[in-house]
């Protein structure tokens, strides 16, 4: 141990004493009665699901059944913040407000505190002096700053606000007179060497925000530009440092942990200012990244102060500028969002405004209501991703299909699930038993013998099959009444490929049943595949008990319009779900006296199709 002596036993056993473990841990955890006097949480020690984290209130200690960690408060803090024993102590004794004896006659020297608590008392100084900075006449444009954008003098000392001066190392000389080394001041991240080796600040004529960590210990700082002549970043963070690690930092979760636990949700906003806003404006459960996106291990910091678990789920908000860069954002949440068990939403502006631009230009309220006006992130990851798809066409739905059905296999509450498939076929214009196959084949390679299954499976496929082994084998009976439904009507594309040679042949009317007919029709067709199957249909018997008649053409014809029909009624009901009502309200009644339209005759086809295949 570094000079000073050992400290005394009583003292060790008073700060244990006056230290309280549920305290503590509840700037890290959620706790929760378990019963017994006990409480729960999940542990920050591990990834679980199921809470195993358990304290004994009345023992002042702790053990996760999950991981086997346990021990008593001095314990925790080590753990926790990986300190060392006297570390700990030293940093419990000073939140007690107890002052440590040591072992040794006389005055008890002053005795060099452990690295994390020098380096964050080095940053706790720092954000002091930069805070003093920011009242100096040097940091008007930094005041300015925060005044066009709804922040006053008291909001700027509640978030703990600063500026960052012109000079190379007024900070650096600051600290060292109060007996800070050089090599704390580096590794803080507040000091960096220069050209010629002298130690100067790392930060210089920016608007700084200190950023804590959960237990509301300065450890790092956020500085904006505000001058054209500087050639950095616009956002320049503390570098990694052994107390900043940025993947495990959000802006704002010292102010907002209370809130998280109390409402059961986190709001994630994009910068700092925003954060202010939001806290300002009432939603008191904002937090942001600090130079990263938000990830994995954010994911951790949220789930053990919401208790995130399958029993007790709570809200995630993210929001996002509705602009391109926004929709990005929002689609890589999307993709950690499988990590919660949290439910996940999407916030976005209509006027494409952050939170901060939104409070200035319509108030606190606008604020509240947008996160209250929050979309499933699922509901708008599908809307993104089918945006840049026309789904007008057949192409475009299929390919939206295949971008959207591995997302929507991938929502892990299952009850879920069914409703998103329903509202997939509904905007898609499909059938929910295609988007339903496509979801639970989603990453799964067809096998090659699928595609005859397929037909043999599909009762429209089916029909389209019966149609052109009428037409192959009985034009005279087929005839005008065949030729009246055109290629559109089909959907197999060998099926196209065969009906797009009988109108080429002259249509059934012109056909006389044989090989002749058959040949030409075969000849007609562009490839080997579609040329077998006009084989294949020329001696398929139909699906008829006897002689086909014109009334099972007219079945088989009807159920061929009806199938299509049915598509152009989804089709247009799927348009009719993407219109504004109130702002394309003419579009919207002209698509629907469309859909009566086609209600209708798809009414009449019904009528003609009931007989039996």
């Amino acid at each position: 141990m570094a000079g000073g002596g050992r400290i005394r036993d009583e003292d060790i056993a008073l700060v244990r004493e006056r230290s309280s473990l549920v305290d503590i841990a509840s700037e890290q955890v959620t706790l929760k009665p378990a019963g017994g006097g006990n409480l729960k949480g999940l542990c920050p020690f591990h990834d679980e699901k199921t809470p195993s984290f358990t304290i004994a209130q009345g023992r002042n200690v702790y053990f996760c059944h999950g991981c086997g960690e346990g021990g008593d408060v001095i314990n925790f803090v080590q753990k926790i913040d990986h300190l060392s024993f006297v570390e700990a102590i030293e940093r419990l004794a000073d939140r007690a407000g107890i002052a440590l004896r040591r072992m040794e006659a006389g005055p008890a020297p002053v005795r060099p505190a452990g690295q994390r608590q020098r380096l964050v008392e080095a940053n706790r100084t720092a954000q002091a002096f930069y805070a003093e900075q920011l009242l100096s006449p040097a940091a008007r444009p930094a005041r300015e700053f925060l005044a066009a954008r709804g922040f006053d003098r008291e909001a700027a000392q509640r978030y703990g606000c600063g500026f960052a001066p012109a000079e190379w190392d007024l900070l650096t000389k600051h600290l060292r007179r109060l007996g800070f080394s050089t090599g704390e001041l580096e590794m803080a991240g507040l000091s960096k060497p220069s050209r010629n080796g002298n130690l100067i600040d790392r930060f210089r004529r920016r608007l700084l925000w200190p950023i804590r960590d959960v237990s509301g210990d300065v450890i790092g700082f956020g500085a904006r530009k505000l001058f054209d002549d500087d050639d950095g970043p616009k956002y320049l963070n503390t570098p990694e440092t052994p107390i900043y690690k940025k993947s495990h930092v959000l802006y704002g979760v010292d102010l907002a942990k209370r809130e998280i636990a109390k409402q059961g949700r986190a709001v994630i906003v994009e910068g700092y200012t925003d954060v202010m806003a939001c806290h300002l404006a009432g939603v008191t459960t904002a937090v942001a990244t600090c130079g990263t996106s938000f990830g994995a291990d954010h994911i951790n910091v949220l789930r053990r102060l919401l208790l995130d678990t399958d029993a007790l789920a709570g809200e995630i908000i993210f929001t996002f500028d509705g602009d391109a860069a926004g929709q990005k954002a929002a689609l890589r949440a999307f993709a950690d969002d499988q990590r919660f068990v949290a439910q996940t939403f999407i916030a976005v502006s209509p006027d494409n405004m952050d939170p901060c631009e939104l409070r200035l230009a319509k108030g606190d309220l606008a604020v509240r209501d947008l996160v209250a006006s929050r979309e499933p992130l699922i509901a708008f990851a599908l809307r993104s991703t089918m945006a840049k798809y026309d789904l007008d066409t057949v192409e475009g739905r299929v390919g939206a299909l295949r971008a959207t059905a591995p997302m929507v296999a991938k929502i892990k509450d299952r009850s879920l699930l069914m409703g998103y498939q329903q509202r997939l076929a509904g905007y898609l214009g499909l059938e929910v038993e295609e988007v339903r196959r496509a979801v639970a084949g989603a990453g799964a390679a067809p096998a090659p013998q699928q595609r005859t299954t397929v037909v043999a499976d599909n009762p429209r496929l089916v029909v389209e099959r019966e149609a052109l082994k009428l037409a192959i084998q009985s034009p005279v009976l087929a005839g005008p009444v065949f030729d009246a439904v055109d290629q559109a009507y089909y959907t197999h594309e060998p099926h196209q490929a065969i009906r797009a040679a009988i109108a080429a042949a002259g249509g059934a009317s012109a056909g006389v049943a044989g090989p002749g007919w058959i040949n030409t029709i075969r000849d007609g067709c562009p490839d080997l595949a579609s040329q077998m199957l006009v084989l294949e249909l020329a001696v398929e018997p139909v699906r008829f008990d006897g002689e086909p008649d014109s009334g099972y053409l007219h079945v088989v014809l009807a159920r061929l319009q009806l199938a299509g029909l049915k598509q152009r009624i989804m089709d247009v009901k799927s348009k009719l779900q993407r219109i504004n009502p109130v702002t394309e309200k003419e579009e919207y009644h002209s698509r629907f006296a469309d859909l009566l339209a086609l209600e209708q005759h798809s009414r009449a086809l019904k009528e003609q199709a009931a007989g039996g295949l």
